[in-house]
């Protein structure tokens, strides 16, 4: 696997095809341990401006990821490794569903794909959890839309936390 860093959260191939194995997704966990956040992802897409953007997610327990929803962009997932918990929210933070997953050995759901406006977050359920997303590309900050009724990425990691908490 040959990639370039973007920064120590994004990774992207350089290889016209590209290709996953098991030393792969070992060495992307061992990269997301070193992380302040403690995940990483390789972009399998060449450029941020692609149609299809295509990456392999490696998140450890207790990455936070604030509830938020995509403008005209649905996503889909599909778990590699672990077990993970979507939650699903309506426009005012309610929870509407837990999507529990995990690979297909687990007996959990190991696939989803949820349209675009919805809100969500992703919960890691074990110490590491690796899934691939795919949703349409190009990336614009601008059409990702955070829920004012959430702690953002910038809070206090407690505050983060006892959110996580009080939706599980």
């Amino acid at each position: 696997m040959k990639y370039k860093v973007v920064n120590q959260e994004v990774l992207y191939t350089v290889e016209n095809i590209t290709t996953i194995n098991r030393d792969d997704i070992d060495k992307l966990k061992e990269l997301a341990k070193t992380n302040p956040r403690k995940r990483i992802r390789l972009c399998t897409h060449h450029d941020i401006q692609d149609d299809i953007h295509e990456m392999i997610i490696v998140h450890s327990y207790g990455t936070y990821v604030p509830p938020h929803k995509h403008v005209g962009k649905s996503e889909s997932f599909h778990v590699i490794e672990g077990l993970l918990n979507i939650v699903l929210f309506d426009e005012i933070g309610n929870v509407e569903r837990h999507v529990y997953m995990g690979d297909k050995e687990s007996g959990k759901h190991f696939y989803y794909r949820i349209p675009d406006d919805c809100f969500h977050t992703v919960i890691p359920i074990t110490e590491v959890v690796v899934f691939h997303e795919v949703t349409k590309g190009p990336f614009l900050p601008d059409k990702t839309i955070f829920a004012s009724w959430a702690p953002n990425s910038k809070d206090d990691i407690k505050l983060q936390q006892a959110f996580q908490n009080s939706i599980i």
